[in-house]
């Protein structure tokens, strides 16, 4: 059970303003304390533990000098807007107390939480507590954690050898981001490190989507990966930690505007970051060329197909094309398109903006020279789209002028 209490957490008054909120940063325990009184009542021995997917259950002790109306408990994510306000009474001895089901509403994993209680009195008198917060723990397991700088590696199964070689696959993925965009490793990043994919999934609450093996949670700076230890875990490392640091730290560099980037670029990024490529990604781009499968990249500009094996493909083709496009106009060009897409632009404008060359056009070369596709082919399905819209446009005049000289013919 953790005891909160005034020094026991960094606390604030009520959350007023964003400076605040990146006040809310530590754990510090020590003596509980009584919250300071505002007036007349004291509002002590507050504490929260939980079972994490299960409940949360708050508690604390409230005397007043006079009769009290009404208690709120007022508590949030704070990366999320959703504020909850939950009414509760306190016994005869003023202990107040609250289960919150968390299998109802979902709370991030590792999310900083925090709270306060707004005590209103029978005589129109009200206060407010200060703030506390706590970590919404994964304590289903118990996490080993090594740390170098602002990286931070958290694992539940595996030896000290473990963490360490996740540890610097961490390291060598962060410098590897850094020659394709900005990095800003100023604050902190979480790595944990789940055994098996299920234990993520239900942390995550993913369902039924068992191809999914990692997760990034950028505005909480927190990348979930599912790695056993094993003859296996060197490769697993190098292909899912890069790939999901990639995922933070590009939000990072763009801030809000991560959401603009096309799917593609924020895969692809993500994918050519990761130090031991998926070899199977070839294979996949193989039988899509010769099956005449491919998926155009427009249509990759938004979320990746949920089937399995076309979300795969979707993967293979966001790699190939980004590493096409990062190899022939290199760090700069890759860095513009990023940042003309976080300005708003549309997948096709983008494109156009940056390269002077559309989208339609940058996919057919890259199935040229990258895959090998049949030119002509990939060229008549570029361009058939606009065959079809000048012939609907040549059909009209072309029907007048028919209709017209059997008119003058009829006549003579």
């Amino acid at each position: 059970m953790l005891s909160l209490a005034k020094g026991e957490f960094l606390v604030g008054k009520k959350m007023r303003t964003l400076a605040n909120l990146l006040l809310l940063s530590a754990l510090l325990f020590g003596s509980t304390e009584q919250v300071e009184a505002q007036a007349g009542i004291d509002i002590r021995d507050v504490q929260v533990e939980h079972d994490f997917g299960e409940e949360i259950r708050f508690s604390a002790q409230v005397e007043s000098p006079n009769p009290i109306k009404e208690i709120l408990l007022i508590f949030r994510d704070v990366n999320e807007e959703n504020t909850r306000v939950i009414s509760i009474e306190a016994d005869d001895e003023g202990r107040i107390s609250y289960s919150y089901d968390a299998r109802e509403d979902l709370l991030h994993p590792f999310a900083n939480i925090i709270f306060w209680f707004q005590i209103a009195l029978e005589s129109g008198e009200s206060q407010t507590s200060e703030d506390f917060s706590f970590v919404y723990m994964d304590n289903r397991f118990e996490w080993e954690t090594r740390e170098e700088n602002n990286l931070r590696v958290h694992w539940s199964e595996g030896d000290e050898a473990f963490g360490l070689a996740a540890l610097d696959t961490a390291r060598n993925g962060l410098a590897g981001i850094q020659s394709l965009f900005s990095v800003d490793n100023a604050q902190p990043i979480d790595i944990y490190i789940y055994a098996s994919p299920a234990d993520l999934q239900n942390a995550l609450f993913m369902g039924g989507e068992t191809w999914v093996a990692g997760h990034a949670s950028p505005a909480l700076g927190i990348v979930f990966v599912s790695i056993s230890p094993g003859t296996q875990e060197k490769i697993l490392m190098e292909q899912q930690i890069p790939h999901e640091l990639a995922h933070i730290l590009l939000y990072r560099y763009v801030g809000e505007n991560y959401n603009h980037l096309p799917t593609w670029l924020l895969e692809g990024t993500a994918s050519i970051a990761e130090l031991y490529p998926n070899p199977d990604y070839q294979l996949a781009l193989n039988r899509a060329v010769e099956n005449n499968t491919l998926l155009p990249i427009a249509d990759l500009c938004h979320p990746f197909p949920r089937d399995a094996s076309q979300a795969f493909l979707a993967y293979a083709e966001a790699e190939s094309f980004t590493r096409y496009l990062h190899t022939n106009f290199g760090t700069s060009g890759l860095d513009d398109l990023i940042i003309a897409y976080a300005d708003g632009l549309s997948c096709e404008a983008g494109a156009m903006r940056v390269f002077d060359k559309s989208l339609t056009y940058l996919d057919a070369n890259w199935q040229e020279s990258v895959l090998g596709a049949n030119l002509l082919g990939v060229a008549w399905r570029a361009v058939l789209p606009y065959v079809l819209i000048l012939a609907l446009l040549l059909a009209t005049p072309l029907a007048v002028s028919i209709s017209a000289l059997r008119k003058r013919r009829i006549d003579a």
